[in-house]
């Protein structure tokens, strides 16, 4: 890369002129991703009388049993099926932590579901800066946390965690329970004046029968459906109800109508082909790198800079979390454990007499196997690999990322960069401290830690940022782009800062929240069809779209 920092990077060429679509389809709603945001705003959707159409570059991901096969889902990434991206500073190659699939990373995520705290909605300063204020209260989004935990079948209890916030309903499904060597984790962390807690959860894993069915599910599929996936829970049923899916289709660029303000088309790319996809409302949810890259792409001679770019800020303020893999282990004692990821603990979460800085949030990773720690470590015998993990704890650490102008997303020549530097850090070196302790204080004497670099973006955010401000924000607290009136972004694109907690259920609830703000907007917002007219161009029917039960 000749360029040291996002700041140097030129503006785009003025774009050539598309060349005549292959097939024009015309729709009401355009709903570009099918995870989290996508696939929770498609539900919400399903039911207003418009033609909805969900546009999804993957494809499903099969049932199949090497969903649960190590060695194919680590060591020969059968499901990682995202371009290469590039990191800016150095210009080195790497594969990204997304996935392109019908559900996107839910499908391949540890479905742990928590609400952000009350105070990740409030201006917070942290060791190294400040972390924004959002543009709407934990109050605004609660009833929509309760309508997406149901969505999403979300286990877990109120009351056992002490940052916990408000609820104004209990959750769903009763928490899952530790087996035998979490529960010991966890009456030795209480022991230690701790409040450990069972973590909030998306899994029907109930039974040591159902728990043996999801051993391997956390970064890998689920080939039994017992995880809550945004595929499983939300496409799915959108489906049934009319709403279409269009798969295999990479969205490329987004096209502006006369007026300057108003996107009149989406260009994909599907099976060698060019497709126009026109629309009255559009609702980008591809994750916060690609919907950021997809408005840069889009850029005209009149948006030099991309779309909604008027304040300079689509691609800036790049979040990920500063994360850490931590291991403890036992020589002497195996850890039977089929399914880890059920222990959480905050008690250093916000700032308090220990800690004058928020530190960040502790919880289980799935339980690591021989074939995961060889990724990182190759060079180590199976056996050794094996002999260490069958005795080990393993847990992962988040410490919350500022928002920085200087780390963000940039498309040259057509590829993806991310340019990210990392800050936050002496807290999270403090988290990771006091985790050494309390775990050594649990008999787990041996310690390996490793903190994840630029590769491990599963918990990308903030390169569209919502704000009441269109000089610093991208979108209107709605998540409606300032410049734009016909296009919301629902995927973690616009959040303010990143908070230190899993961003899944956020993401949801969100998107049930813009979508009652776009279905009370009635016909200025989402054009219905009411008649079932038919345009002399194609729409999104079943002639022209597969099945929406088959729609591979």
């Amino acid at each position: 890369m000749p360029y040291k920092n996002i700041d140097d990077v030129p503006l785009p060429p003025n774009p050539a002129a598309a060349p005549p679509p292959d097939e024009v389809i015309q729709t009401d709603v355009a709903i570009i991703g099918s995870g989290m945001g996508g696939g929770a705003m498609a539900y919400a959707l399903k039911d207003s009388g418009a033609k909805v159409l969900v546009i999804e570059r993957g494809h499903r991901l099969p049932a199949e049993p090497q969903n649960s096969d190590l060695d194919e889902v680590y060591l020969k990434g059968r499901y990682k099926n995202a371009d290469t991206w590039f990191n800016g500073r150095t210009g080195e190659s790497f594969k990204p932590g997304v996935y392109y699939w019908v559900g996107g990373n839910t499908k391949v995520y540890g479905a742990c579901l928590p609400r952000f705290r009350a105070s990740d909605f409030e201006e917070t300063r942290h060791a190294e800066g400040i972390s924004p204020a959002w543009p709407f209260s934990y109050a605004d989004l609660e009833p929509y946390y309760t309508r997406a935990e149901k969505l999403f079948k979300v286990r877990g209890q109120i009351g056992e965690d002490p940052t916990e916030p408000s609820h104004s309903e209990a959750y769903p499904y009763p928490a899952l329970d530790h087996e035998p060597a979490i529960q010991a984790l966890a009456d030795s962390l209480r022991s230690q004046g701790l409040h450990p807690f069972r973590m909030a959860n998306g899994l029907d894993a109930d039974t040591p029968e159902k728990r043996a069915l999801c051993a391997t599910s956390d970064g890998a599929p689920n080939e039994a459906g017992l995880k809550s996936d945004a595929e499983k829970v939300a496409i799915d049923p959108a489906l049934e109800a009319g709403v279409a899916l269009m798969t295999g289709a990479k969205v490329t660029r987004l096209v502006l109508g006369a007026d300057g303000r108003t996107v009149v088309a989406a260009l994909a790319e599907r099976g060698g082909k060019l497709i126009r996809i026109e629309a009255a409302t559009f609702i980008l949810a591809a994750g916060a790198v690609n919907s950021a890259a997809l408005l840069l792409r889009s850029a005209t001679g009149e948006h030099p800079r991309g779309l909604a770019n008027s304040s300079g800020l689509v691609g800036r303020n790049y979040m990920v979390h500063n994360s850490t893999f931590f291991i403890g282990i036992n020589p002497f004692k195996l850890n039977r454990t089929l399914w880890q990821k059920t222990l959480g603990l905050n008690d250093w979460y916000e700032a308090g007499p220990s800690n004058p800085y928020p530190l960040g949030n502790l919880q289980m990773l799935g339980k690591l196997r021989a074939s995961m720690l060889k990724m990182a470590r190759a060079w180590v015998p199976n056996p050794i690999l094996k002999a260490m993990s069958d005795r080990s704890i393993d847990i992962y650490l988040t410490t919350e990322d500022l928002p920085r102008r200087s780390n963000g997303v940039s498309v040259v020549d057509g590829k993806i960069h991310i340019w990210w530097e990392p800050n936050n850090l002496e807290p999270h070196a403090e988290l990771v401290r006091r985790v050494r302790r309390a775990v050594r204080k649990a008999g787990y004497p041996v310690i390996f830690t490793e903190r994840m670099g630029i590769e491990t973006n599963s918990h990308q955010c903030g390169t569209a940022v919502a704000g009441r401000d269109p000089r610093t924000s991208v979108l209107n607290p709605d998540c409606r782009a300032h410049d734009l009136d016909n296009l919301w972004v629902v995927d973690s694109s616009y959040f303010p800062s990143s908070a230190a907690l899993n961003p899944a259920l956020t993401i949801a609830a969100n998107a049930l929240r813009v979508a009652d703000t776009i279905l009370a907007a009635g016909k200025d917002a989402v054009e219905v069809s009411t008649h079932g007219k038919q345009s002399a161009k194609s729409s999104p029917d079943r002639e022209n779209l597969p099945d929406p039960r088959h729609a591979d």
